[in-house]
């Protein structure tokens, strides 16, 4: 019986460590999702507009930008269990304290303290599972934990909305808290460090050869590093700008969608995203990072266009399907591309430093396309986005695709040891 179950739960237990990890992002990002729907009830509370309330994504999303790269380089050097740890446990005791703010101005800074907590464990997880991966399942690693990830954003708002209308507040944020302390704890109990498993590669001089810059060095200036941060940037630039600032203003003011039609076009766009996450993971471990990367961008640019001349709710949430299927084909793909290129034993520096050009292009992008949108009109600010997220895809075809054998992908591990 016993070597039975051993048998069938082998393609399970051979992939351990991505459960584990996963699990763990599924309950800091449930915590995370319950907080969209308190937005409201906080702006009451604290008698302030839309605006102000806003400025809680602003806060916990510089708080990613400011310790992205700091956290990268404490991954390198202190280990990965560090952060999986400490992270979760930093944005409990920010979304606890968010919950008993008596000001926005306290708010905010538990926010923030939220926000630098979420930077800590996403770095972990994704150099965490950088080093449990090889190039060959790399982004079906990375691509299971994107799925991870949307499961908690999808199921965290419902449980958000139920808590705070039926026991307040400050419930939702407790139960925030209650999630990241468990992922904490269970990243104690259960995570292994895998830093060894990434031990940087020593090369021996030549005599007489001209010394060489250092690793990280020749890697913030290599051309394909620049390409994939830009390619980050702009991904996320459209995600946040077009996507969801512009996108429901599109419904709403060209089409009159109610608000309750807007949430129906999101959430089957976030159902897509997720079923697909995995199959275009696959995919991108067969044919390459770049082969889907640059498809995946021309067609989001595309499907901007169509969007903003959609003339129905039909063709608006076909538009909205198709941008949502573009958008999934890349995946994890430019996430796993940058853990290729990044030197080994600098993986969360390189990660680090690729997140934080989607975080300067998630906080650009909004006030970006709504700057052209007031001074022309929605569609323009469509346009710009498309054309952007075209160009900046474009140019990276000037980046390699990396291959089996190439020295930043050789030599990696399996799995990480039990």
């Amino acid at each position: 019986m016993i070597g039975w179950l051993r048998r069938k739960l082998a393609p399970i237990l051979e992939h351990e460590q991505l459960l584990l990890v996963s699990f763990s992002t599924v309950l800091v990002m449930t915590g995370q999702g319950v907080i969209s729907p308190v937005f409201p009830l906080l702006s009451e509370k604290f008698g302030v507009g839309a605006g102000a309330i806003g400025l809680t994504l602003t806060t916990f999303g510089l708080a990613r930008l400011i310790l992205n790269v700091p956290m990268g380089i404490a991954a390198d050097r202190y280990g990965r269990r560090l952060l999986l740890v400490s992270g979760p446990i930093i944005g409990a005791v920010g979304m606890i304290g968010s919950g008993f703010a008596g000001s926005l101005p306290e708010l905010l800074a538990w926010r923030f303290v939220a926000g630098a907590g979420s930077a800590i464990y996403a770095t972990g997880a994704q150099v965490f599972l950088a080093d449990v991966s090889t190039p060959d399942t790399r982004a079906r690693y990375l691509g299971t934990n994107q799925g991870a990830l949307l499961l908690g954003s999808s199921v965290g708002p419902a449980i958000g909305g139920f808590t705070a209308e039926a026991w307040g507040i400050e419930a939702a944020f407790v139960i925030v808290g209650l999630c990241s302390l468990v992922a904490g704890g269970y990243a104690y109990w259960r995570l292994p460090e895998t830093r060894h498993l990434s031990s940087e590669v020593r090369r021996v001089p030549v005599p007489g050869e001209a010394p060489r810059r250092r690793a990280w060095v020749e890697m913030l200036l290599s051309r394909d590093f620049l390409l994939i941060g830009t390619m980050n940037a702009a991904i996320f630039f459209t995600r946040t700008g077009g996507r969801q600032t512009i996108m429901p203003f599109i419904g709403a003011a060209n089409l009159g969608m109610s608000t309750a039609s807007i949430g129906v076009v999101f959430s089957a766009m976030a159902i897509l995203n997720m079923l697909l996450v995995l199959p275009s993971a696959y995919v991108s471990d067969h044919i390459g990072r770049k082969w889907m990367i640059v498809p995946s961008g021309v067609l989001v640019g595309v499907s901007m266009f169509l969007i903003a001349w959609a003339p129905s709710y039909a063709l608006f949430f076909t538009a909205a399907m198709l941008h949502s299927v573009f958008a999934s084909l890349s995946g994890p793909a430019p996430v796993a591309y940058a853990v290729d290129i990044s030197p080994p034993g600098l993986r969360g520096l390189g990660l680090g430093l690729f997140r934080s050009g989607g975080d300067v292009g998630f906080m650009i992008g909004p006030p970006v396309v709504g700057f052209i949108a007031d001074h022309m009109d929605y569609e323009s600010s469509m346009y710009v986005n498309g054309v952007l997220m075209i160009a900046v895809s474009l140019l990276f075809l000037l980046a390699r695709e990396r291959r089996k054998g190439d020295p930043a992908t050789a030599a990696q591990p399996t799995r990480a040891p039990r």
